[in-house]
């Protein structure tokens, strides 16, 4: 079995080193680990470090494409590598590297198919309040969203069943955490959490420029799941509460009309009608979302299929050629000038 641990990087050549010299070369239960990068528009010399400390896979965006980006081009260059199981690990040597055996266990025992890394967010002494308040609040809407219990969603340090690689497709440009979680549970993959240990703070984080940012996008990250993964509970919520409204004052109309003060109260009526409206439109989108959404589902379950059904292929082809499968997507840093 082949271990690869992919390293998303945009401007690490400070801390690159560090994080790399505590990852392991062996691993019981895997016959190789090898290390990929995904270099996401660096402007420093990122890759020359990674070069300088062994790196086995460079892949490069021409440009900073966002922290989800690089994860999910690390995912497929690590597909075509021919991983068995991936392991997403940060740049700043935030997650400590010795936890990795731990990580991939249940892997390993064919207990789960995605294992998150929860860290003790409460004793990390450079989370700030406001941070550890957002980590709970979206690890509790993950858990709603997914149906799943993992404690510490937000946390990167994770491993990856082959076949759950090849199924999750994130949406988001800011972060892919919340979200392949969610996936997961939707695709009723075997998910679990194992406790990690972290290291001390390198450097500020990426993702938090500024708290009111940090909170801003968090909370439009939250939104924008409940809408992608259970439209029709956020359209339909919304619409019942318009059309409940709505009811509410034509009620009260009526009341003062049967009394013969309706006349003083045309203004509720069409107040009234304005909500049962809006509230009315607000459920047909519900329905219409859930349609999508069901959709987008049967695409993705084609698109594995498909991939699936084409490694297949390469391998048929592979064997009866006995030559090693092309890597276009993929450069071997040992080989670069």
């Amino acid at each position: 079995m082949k271990l690869i641990i992919q390293i998303p990087c945009f401007n690490e050549a400070q801390t690159l080193s560090i994080a790399l010299a505590a990852l392991p070369r062996t691993m019981p239960g895997f016959s190789s680990v090898e290390w990929l990068i995904i270099d996401d528009g660096s402007q420093d010399n990122t890759v020359d470090v990674a070069r300088r400390n062994g790196v086995d896979h460079i892949i490069r965006h021409p440009s900073n494409k966002g922290l989800a980006r690089a994860f999910m081009t690390g995912l497929d260059a690590c597909l075509r590598l021919g991983a068995d199981v991936i392991v997403n690990t940060d740049a700043d040597n935030q997650y400590n590297a010795d936890d990795i055996p731990t990580l991939v266990e249940p892997i390993l025992r064919h207990r789960a198919e995605l294992v998150v890394g929860a860290r003790p967010i409460y004793t990390i002494e450079h989370f700030s309040p406001v941070k550890k308040l957002l980590q709970k609040l979206g690890s509790w809407v993950v858990r709603v969203a997914s149906k799943t219990n993992i404690p510490d969603a937000p946390s990167g340090f994770r491993a990856i069943s082959r076949s759950a690689a090849q199924r999750l497709m994130v949406f988001n440009d800011y972060t892919y955490t919340l979200e392949t979680i969610i996936q997961a549970g939707q695709k009723n993959m075997a998910i679990t959490s194992v406790p990690i240990r972290v290291n001390e703070d390198l450097r500020p984080s990426r993702l938090v420029k500024s708290i009111p940012s940090y909170i801003k996008r968090s909370v439009v990250t939250i939104i924008r799941i409940f809408i992608i993964y259970r439209p029709f509970t956020f359209f339909g919520s919304i619409g019942a509460a318009l059309f409940g409204i709505g009811t509410l004052i034509g009620l009260r109309f009526i009341w003062f009309y049967v009394n013969g003060a309706g006349e003083g109260h045309v203004q509720s009526l069409i107040l009234a009608s304005v909500f049962l409206g809006i509230g009315f439109q607000t459920l047909l989108v519900a329905f219409i979302a859930d349609l999508l959404a069901a959709n987008r589902k049967l695409l993705e379950d084609i698109r594995f299929k498909v991939a699936s059904a084409s490694r297949s292929d390469r391998n048929d082809s592979s064997d009866a050629t006995q030559k090693p499968e092309p890597e276009p997507l993929t450069t071997n840093a040992k080989n670069l000038p």
